[in-house]
């Protein structure tokens, strides 16, 4: 699944690892820029992070708990 946000110039990508099915952190959150130099918001122009199953679900809920207060304080 991608997703891009910062109209276009940052792609996350959100996928399970088959390669890492043996290890305990295979669920990958890809963020790539595409940018210039001077507006970029990380060091690489791609970053990796690898999150267990309970860490993927925890970020999860976290959004989506926040995407709820930001309906329920715009009236939505």
């Amino acid at each position: 699944m991608s997703i891009h946000l910062l109209e276009g110039t940052l792609q996350i990508d959100i996928f399970y690892e088959c390669e890492d099915q043996d290890l305990e952190d295979n669920i990958c959150v890809s963020v790539i820029e595409d940018c210039p130099e001077d507006e970029k918001l990380l060091c690489a122009e791609k970053t990796h992070i690898y999150l267990t199953p309970d860490e993927a679900r925890e970020l999860g809920e976290a959004l989506l708990t926040a995407a709820a207060h930001s309906f329920m304080a715009n009236g939505n």
